[in-house]
């Protein structure tokens, strides 16, 4: 139909006035097939090419694809090595598995007889290194050479396995091997001179059993005033005003007085709160002293019961009990006054420092920072342990109380500082950056609204103690030596200066508005470990050392 069509359009586009042009052959179209080529499905999934680099597989390819030749051109430019199959740049490794101990053994050979065997040769036996010793000790390795000292002990017959009592199998001794569970003779006499004479240990509460050691030393002649009126009480005669803050106050300059009672180094001093005219101390010789301020000066009393040196000392709210701790690990609730000693407590681990809650209502609980990770507060009424603070990585070194005792701060070895809310076992904040270095002591300042963490990097760091607990960039104190010793801070009563106590016995002094060193006295022979400011007295303070004295500058 289409050529008819096309024929006639030819016909029509001849006229009678082009009678004589020859005829126009009809034109021919090519035929085109518009459809794909497409292969059959089985000649595809037949074609399938797998690339040699090829990690993971999705599906189950044959043994004739596996090992199909590469698709494609061959290279003529790519030389023959470089056309072989790598799994690497250097070439093709092949997957080989050698033992550790075979491994350790030739490694070990090599090493002490200067030859290996190749483990890579398959049936036969490569030496690498020194043929010559190879050859000389037969090929033998540090496991089969044979030990020159001595001959090899000879083991009894395994018997026949048959027999199932005479059979001793690779549980048959030495020959020249002695069993006996019995001394003799010679090692009874010898026994017998050294066996200590053992006794029956009676309870606790029953007749000849062990009493509390803790005793206590009275050194002044009358213990009451005219009035009846105890050591405790204040001085009414000196005119100061107990309690109160001095407004102002000045740098101390001069030693007015020392104390040499201790004859071992002295670790921790505290006044007694508000009045401060007895200041307590406790040393490396057991013994916790306490000594007046003002006067002459006297050694009180002395209370005895620790067996170790003391660590850490605090006082009460009102001075009347204190805590010791020592590294015995025990702590001890002792009387002021009467030097008995109330309560006993032990958590078998040594304790790092303590503190009595400050406010009244709270006064009989205390918190302790423990060898063992924990902050564990106390009844000192019952002597249990009533909440556990288990939350840091390191031994706890020390515990400060801040907003009135709602709050308390601890740091740690583990580099990190943790605020807590009283009686509540998980940490509010938790500071802890890479820069941090441990902080072994703190102390609040006058304020209330700073703390000083002494740090390991020979400096003092400055938090905010209010509601956010933030690091104060501004307030850090350097100029002293502290590395490895945890030398107490303190303030003065009117918040101006800044004191520590440093490694090469210097009491050194900052000024806390601009965190500028003014003074830095030389106070012991030995590390300066403790300094305490009165803080009814403008410009005296106490420091202790490790020369077993206790100096009271002014």
């Amino acid at each position: 139909k289409q050529r008819n069509k096309m024929s006639l359009v030819a016909a029509y586009a001849s006229s009678d006035e082009d009678g004589d042009a020859p005829p126009v052959p009809p034109p021919t179209l090519a035929l085109v097939n518009s459809a794909p080529l497409l292969e059959p499905r089985m000649v595809a999934q037949e074609a399938r090419k797998l690339d040699p680099r090829t990690k993971e597989i999705f599906y189950n390819p044959t043994v004739a694809e596996l090992y199909a030749p590469t698709v494609g051109p061959q290279n003529p430019f790519v030389h023959q090595s470089e056309s072989a199959v790598k799994n690497m740049f250097t070439g093709y490794v092949e997957p080989a598995e050698v033992s550790e101990f075979h491994f350790e053994d030739m490694r070990r050979t090599y090493n002490t007889l200067g030859y290996a065997l190749d483990p890579s040769v398959d049936g036969q036996t490569r030496v690498i290194g020194d043929v010559d010793k190879a050859l000389a000790n037969g090929g033998n390795t540090m496991t089969t050479v044979q030990k020159s000292k001595g001959e090899a002990r000879k083991r009894k017959e395994r018997g026949d396995a048959a027999s199932i009592d005479g059979y001793l199998g690779p549980w048959a001794g030495y020959v020249d091997e002695v069993k006996s569970s019995t001394p003799s003779e010679e090692q009874k006499a010898i026994l017998e001179t050294w066996k200590p004479e053992k006794k029956a240990k009676p309870a606790e509460g029953e007749e000849g059993a062990e009493a509390d050691n803790s005793s206590s030393t009275l050194h002044i002649a009358q213990t009451e005033d005219y009035m009846g009126r105890s050591f405790l009480h204040p001085p009414a005669d000196l005119g100061i005003k107990f309690g109160e803050a001095p407004e102002r106050c000045f740098l101390p300059k001069k030693v007015i007085h020392t104390w040499s009672g201790h004859t071992k180094g002295v670790a921790a001093i505290r006044f007694v709160p508000t009045s401060a005219h007895l200041l307590l101390s406790g040393g490396m010789d057991t013994k916790v002293k306490i000594w007046e301020v003002y006067g002459s000066r006297r050694l009180v009393r002395t209370y005895s019961g620790h067996s170790m040196g003391i660590r850490d000392l605090s006082f009460n709210y009102n001075g009347s009990q204190f805590l010791s701790c020592a590294y015995d690990k025990t702590l001890r609730l002792w009387d002021t006054e009467t030097g008995q000693c109330i309560q006993k407590f032990s958590t078998r681990k040594n304790v790092y420092c303590l503190k009595f809650h400050p406010s009244e209502s709270l006064g009989h609980l205390f918190i302790t920072g423990t060898q063992d990770k924990k902050v564990l507060g106390w009844d000192s009424r019952t002597g249990n342990v009533i909440q556990e603070y288990d939350r840091h990585l390191g031994a706890v070194n020390s515990v400060t109380f801040i907003d009135d005792g709602r709050r308390f701060v601890s740091t740690s070895d583990d580099k990190s500082i943790r605020v807590w809310e009283w009686n509540m076992p998980v940490d509010t904040k938790h500071i802890a950056e890479p820069n941090m270095h441990a902080m072994p002591t703190a102390a609040l300042h006058p304020s209330k609204k700073f703390i000083c963490f002494q740090s390991l990097d020979n400096t003092i760091v400055t938090y905010g103690a209010a509601d956010r607990f933030r690091s104060v960039k501004k307030k850090t104190f350097k100029g002293h030596l502290v590395s490895a010793y945890s030398c107490q801070v303190n303030f003065s009563p009117c918040g101006t200066y800044l004191v520590s106590g440093d490694a090469d016995g210097f009491a050194c002094l900052w000024d806390w508005k601009s965190t500028k060193m003014y003074s830095k006295l030389k106070a012991h022979d030995g590390v300066c470990i403790d300094v305490e400011w009165n803080p009814n007295e403008p410009s005296r303070m106490a420091t202790c050392g490790w020369d077993g004295l206790i100096k009271y500058w002014d």
